[in-house]
């Protein structure tokens, strides 16, 4: 155990100690902000139009249903996800690019050690930085909305918020982890990169896009899906919510990492450095 926890300080230290962190979570902040503010924009621009309410009206009780200010910011995550995928993605592919990962084996001769103390420090990272992104991009939101010419079409339910917010950070640390084990397994950016994005964007998109109900089904089930159901996310691309309970998004979401973590620590113990 001390063995893990000595690893897991290497680990941390490793990554902040190279500019790409702080980048990658500056661009994961940038663009959960820029995205939440567009979909929050649309979505009290579409509840104006259908009800026919005006900015006066709906002040004074029009019909127009208000923008929860956490809603855009759930949907926005399919767009910041990739910023704090690059960061998981280099905080083990860097190491096979410049060679430093056999320093650190023959550090932590025990790979899955290594693997585990990467996936420790990763993930609580990815939770703080989803949680606290999310955060900034809610209160934009809600900023916007207040603005009359969305008719302050917009609430901020605090408990409501705050589930949004923590289920965020969850969505966020898990794909970061689940984008460590594809790094192991791939070794490389481009073909770590390219698994990760066919895995959230690239298959689930072309899969529902055919409209066979067993190629949907399969759709909806993959990492970007599973986790969007998890939580809640109405605007998802499906035209409503996902058909399956949160606790099921999560379930698939579990799953999917530990067949990366299984695939890249597979790997990691048959394969030389």
């Amino acid at each position: 155990m001390s063995t893990l926890w000595q690893a897991v300080g290497a680990e941390w230290g490793k990554l902040w100690s190279v500019r790409s962190t702080w980048w990658c979570l500056a661009g994961a902040l940038v663009l959960m902000v820029l995205s939440a503010v567009m979909l929050g924009g649309a979505a009290a621009t579409d509840a104006l139009r259908e009800s026919g309410a005006t900015g006066a009206a709906v002040r004074e009780g029009g019909a127009a249903a208000p923008v929860v200010a956490s809603e855009p910011v759930v949907s926005a995550t399919s767009f910041a996800q990739f910023a704090l995928v690059a960061l998981a993605m280099l905080a083990i592919t860097a190491e096979y690019a410049t060679g430093g990962i056999r320093v650190t084996l023959q550090a932590v001769p025990v790979r899955g050690v290594v693997l585990a103390a990467k996936a420790l420090v990763v993930a609580p990272v990815m939770a703080v930085a989803g949680v606290l992104s999310g955060a900034a991009a809610t209160a934009a939101v809600y900023l916007l909305l207040s603005l009359d010419v969305f008719g302050g079409l917009v609430v901020l339910p605090v408990g409501e918020v705050v589930g949004d917010l923590l289920a965020v950070g969850v969505f966020f640390a898990l794909v970061a982890v689940m984008t460590l084990g594809v790094g192991a397994a791939m070794r490389s950016a481009a073909g770590t990169l390219t698994v990760v994005f066919m895995l959230l964007m690239g298959l689930p998109l072309m899969l529902l896009m055919t409209g066979g109900q067993v190629a949907v089904d399969a759709s909806l089930r993959m990492p970007l899906f599973a986790g969007l159901a998890f939580m809640g996310s109405t605007d998802n691309m499906t035209g409503g919510p996902i058909p399956y309970p949160a606790m099921e998004g999560l379930a698939w979401l579990l799953a999917w990492t530990a067949i990366a973590v299984a695939a890249g620590h597979t790997v990691l113990r048959r394969r030389d450095a």
